[in-house]
């Protein structure tokens, strides 16, 4: 009998369910009887010994479902090691917990700050096996992650509706994609979206470029013209402030977001009409697209044959187009960046796109 632990954290994203089913189907399909352990929102139901069994009429259905039938919530890696209001030394409750339901595993779902704390859990002494979701695609180790395929195609719909009402009106728009970090997402949904300009954290702007962009494709005769800008993205101005003045330059600004201080700097150099649509939390929602679909199954699938195996403390990852096994401390605590020289970046420039930089 094997029993296994298991968990969504931080941020949900699409196919979360669909990478759950494929690792509950391995499992169901060997020879050995197996004892599934759902802990509730993340690693707080680890934490407060909040979980439910489950059984394959649980994982019935849902390769097609949004969101994770577990809940999620976040549990910041800062504050792991500082106990709760009451006291409670949240590491060696979660430990204790995985010691009285005698797990043999802990498969555990999730971006950067999930797999710092899965690190910890496997230096602590517990068997661990991760997937990497994140709609991001910033998790060191792995070339993608489910999750990123299925915002991508939200974000994209989002910059092809912008385009038709863009053309009609002759106006300059923004969409607003997520990514505070890493900019992979505003990347590839803003070049299959036919964006004009992209704006990234990696790639610091200058908003006078940016307008320059603006103004050479009138004078070709463009009436629109379409940003795709990262909620990340940074001026040039700003990127030279230390961390501490930079909070303070954001805590103090009238803008809800950096898309709004863009569009109104545009506006005032450019006298142009400019609008902001921020699609939000939908590129985390929905359906998963069929390639994320397939892809988790797979990543699903290979982590049941590694629990099988006995064979823990690995991210289960995609380098090459293979599956492979990434071990957990060289994940942790990275961030795979979009380089400013990247290939897909030049070639983005070779298209005619501008970084405002």
């Amino acid at each position: 009998m094997k029993r296994i632990g298991m968990l969504t954290s931080g941020g949900d994203c699409q196919a979360l369910n669909a990478a759950m089913r494929g690792v509950v189907k391995c499992l169901s399909y060997s020879k050995e009887d197996v004892e599934i352990y759902g802990f509730l929102d993340g690693y707080r139901g680890l934490i407060y010994s909040d979980f439910r069994m489950l059984t394959g009429a649980d994982f019935s259905g849902i390769l097609t479902k949004g969101g994770t039938i577990l809940g999620t919530s976040r549990t910041p890696f800062k504050l792991i090691r500082e106990p709760d209001e009451n006291g409670l030394d949240k590491v060696e409750a979660m430990k204790q917990n995985y010691y009285k339901l005698k797990l043999d595993c802990l498969v555990i779902l999730g971006g950067n700050g999930t797999h710092k704390t899965a690190n910890l859990l496997r230096q602590e002494g517990l068997n661990v096996v991760t997937l990497p979701k994140t709609i991001d695609n910033d998790l060191w180790g792995t070339d993608m992650t489910f999750g990123f395929q299925s915002a991508i195609d939200i974000a994209t719909d989002a910059i092809d509706c912008i385009h038709t009402t863009a053309a009609s009106h002759g106006r300059v728009f923004i969409v607003e994609v997520m990514g505070h970090k890493v900019g992979w997402l505003t990347l590839n949904a803003g070049m299959a979206g036919g964006a004009d300009i992209i704006l990234i954290p990696e790639i610091p702007y200058d908003i006078d470029k940016v307008v320059e962009a603006i103004e050479t494709r009138q004078k070709r005769g463009s009436r629109f013209t379409i940003l795709a800008v990262a909620e990340g993205a940074i001026s040039k101005q700003d990127a030279k402030l230390s961390k501490k003045e930079y909070k303070e330059k954001l805590k103090n600004t009238p803008y809800p977001s950096v898309s709004y201080e863009i569009a109104a700097q545009i506006q005032k150099k450019t006298g142009q009409e400019v609008r902001v649509t921020v699609p939000g939390h939908t590129q985390r929602g929905g359906s998963p697209c069929p390639y994320d679909r397939v892809f988790a199954s797979r990543l699903g699938s290979e982590a049941g044959k590694m629990i099988l195996k006995g064979e823990y403390g690995f991210m289960v990852g995609y380098r090459n187009r293979e599956i492979v096994k990434v071990p957990l401390e060289e994940v942790a605590g990275k961030l795979k960046m979009v380089a400013p020289d990247a290939t897909i970046v030049k070639e983005a420039k070779m298209l005619g796109i501008s970084f405002g930089d």
